[in-house]
């Protein structure tokens, strides 16, 4: 009774932290990264890197546990990508860029429109899903706004999600085309038209008047939003008559980069870009967002249509399931391959009875520690399905020796698991034990390989558990004694074959022992190849996985048009499309 309570314990911890399990490909080993983002508009690549940029990495450089930082300026803008050691949390780490900005806000340019800013991710990381968002009825920069103001920032409040990226980003604009020539006859520069802009577009408090009995705030709004109001605004007077801005160029709504679009297809599109946070489980992100896109939905005009362009977690749920398939594959074979050398029915389900309770069981442990359902540890599982049965084998195998000399089997059983206990724990020990170096391997091999080693040993604990436990108590249960007579047809005909395979492996073994000279060389020459084989053989961290994406870039001398760049990515996108397994094709152009 004790010994059957003790393993339905573990089939319910073990299925209670199966089904608790999250899924993702590997486990978590990414570097903690932040990527620092400050904007200067207007300013050419050196002022970015002299005024902006530098500041900024002289500050960054004080935080402890940074292991490498990168940066670019481009024009009017600025990246800092900060990696951390494996051993540093990110959240701290955030907290210490977020006060090295803060402390480098004294020495920034006082006109940038926003300060830094910083997000929690991995560049080099793929995004987990990209959304299309699109509609027939309003205009594509409206989309944009909404996606920028609304989706987005819902979207990164999203546990795990560490950055969402509007691809061919349509941020609405007024554009103001002035004509040299009419400025220049007024006696006015750019550097007037800019002045009177900024004059005329601010939002600063009004006041309020004051009277006995009452007070009114004034409540006016200087702001401007579209071109319409832009073009009386004025700009001077000259000769007494006001110059207005409709009179010396063109006013018009636009976006606020032209030479960025983004397109599926042939369809302009808003293209958004959602990757996860270092460490955060892919499966639960992705499954997270999906959950909150008919909300967003809702909130949203219903002439806007959001759809998941791409969804990363399709090959790695793909992947993990196809290891699963290999787990039970393996287990029914490894049951097969008992039946067919022990040929009786009983010895053969005390032990497949002892594999799943050892998997299942190791299953609770995982949770307890934090793993996940990824290729590392059910591999591990796989592989353990060879060692787990070992313990009950011979456990059994000692159990029926004492059964076949006439003991009864409750007799037999303690005889034979009080005399092979300590056979069965020193082979679980020393099994675990080959597993010990990966437990203290540093850096990203042993973040992967730490999680197998801990599952494996993990699986072959629960093993000898099972095995010094139910395995003896169901052979004093099940197993009876049994006559030659009392062998069936299967177990006669498989007697046979077993004999003649002993028969030609003594032949073999006597031909060996009598060319040992022969015998020695092969084995020389067998080491040596192998060691051979093992320097030309290439090396790599983890195979080479297809996961059906392909990304180009296409670069252009700076002298090429824009409407030439885009030919050409159109020309591309609809050689792709012409094959009828892409699904779709997402074209950016800068």
């Amino acid at each position: 009774v004790s010994s059957s309570l003790l393993m339905a314990g573990v089939v319910l911890m073990g299925l209670l932290g199966y089904i608790l399990l999250p899924i993702s490909a590997l486990p978590p080993v990414d570097f903690p990264t932040i990527q620092v983002t400050a904007q200067y508009p207007g300013a050419s690549p050196d002022v970015m890197a002299s005024s902006v940029t530098t500041p900024l990495e002289r500050q960054f450089g004080e935080i402890s546990g940074l292991s490498q930082m990168t940066s670019q300026s481009s024009f009017g803008n600025s990246t800092i990508i900060l990696q951390f050691n494996l051993d540093r949390d990110i959240d701290a780490a955030a907290q210490d860029v977020q006060a090295a900005i803060n402390a480098a806000s004294g020495v920034l340019p006082k006109n940038m429109p926003n300060p830094p800013t910083y997000s929690k991710v991995n560049p080099a990381d793929t995004p987990i899903l990209t959304l299309q968002i699109t509609s027939e009825t309003l205009p594509l920069e409206k989309v944009n706004d909404l996606a920028d103001t609304v989706l987005a920032q819902k979207l990164s409040q999203v546990t795990g999600v560490g950055l969402v990226t509007i691809e061919g980003n349509q941020k609405p604009a007024v554009r103001v085309r002035i004509n040299p020539a009419a400025i220049a006859s007024l006696g006015l520069s750019l550097e007037d038209v800019r002045t009177a802009l900024t004059q005329n577009n601010i939002n600063a408090p009004k006041g309020s008047f004051d009277g006995p009995r009452q007070s009114y705030a004034i409540g006016a709004n200087d702001q401007i939003l579209s071109a319409e109001d832009y073009r009386p605004v004025i700009v001077a007077y000259t000769n007494g008559s006001p110059v207005r801005l409709g009179d010396i160029g063109e006013v018009i709504d636009n976006v606020e980069n032209v030479r960025l679009a983004g397109w599926v297809g042939n369809t302009p599109s808003v293209i958004m870009d959602i990757q996860r946070q270092p460490g955060a489980n892919i499966i639960e992100t992705a499954d997270r967002v999906k959950a909150l896109l008919p909300r967003l939905s809702a909130s949203i005009p219903p002439a806007i249509k959001v759809s998941i362009l791409t969804d990363r977690t399709a090959t790695i749920r793909a992947s993990v399931h196809d290891v699963q398939f290999t787990l039970i594959l393996t287990v029914f074979l490894v049951v097969m391959v008992m039946f067919v050398f022990l040929r009786k029915f009983w010895a053969t389900v005390i032990p497949s009875v002892a594999l799943p309770l050892a998997i299942i069981g190791t299953f609770g442990v995982m949770k307890l520690v934090g793993f996940s359902l990824d290729n590392l540890s059910l591999m591990a599982l796989t592989i353990s399905t060879g060692f787990v049965v070992d313990d009950a084998i011979v456990m059994i195998e000692n159990i029926v020796r004492f059964i076949e000399a006439g003991d009864p089997p409750m007799e037999a059983a303690l005889k034979g698991a009080k005399q092979i206990g300590f056979t069965v724990i020193s082979l679980s020990i020393s099994l675990i034990a080959v597993f010990i170096p990966l437990l203290f391997m540093t850096g990203i091999v042993g973040r992967l390989f730490r999680e197998f080693a801990i599952t494996l040993s993990v699986a072959v604990a629960v093993s000898a558990v099972v095995s010094l436990t139910l395995t003896p108590m169901m052979c004093s249960r099940l197993l009876k004694q049994e006559t030659k007579e009392g062998h069936g047809r299967f177990y006669n005909l498989t007697e046979r074959m077993f004999q003649g395979m002993l028969d030609w492996y003594e032949r073999g073994l006597k031909w060996v022992l009598k060319h040992q000279p022969l015998t020695l060389f092969v084995a020389v020459v067998t080491l040596i190849a192998t060691i051979w084989l093992y320097v030309i053989i290439p090396k790599g961290l983890l195979p080479q996985q297809d996961t059906g994406l392909i990304v180009g870039e296409t670069d252009a001398a700076q002298s090429i048009s824009f409407k030439a760049m885009v030919e050409r990515q159109r020309l591309i996108a609809e050689a792709v499309r012409k094959d009828p397994d892409v699904v779709s094709v997402a074209s950016f152009v800068g």
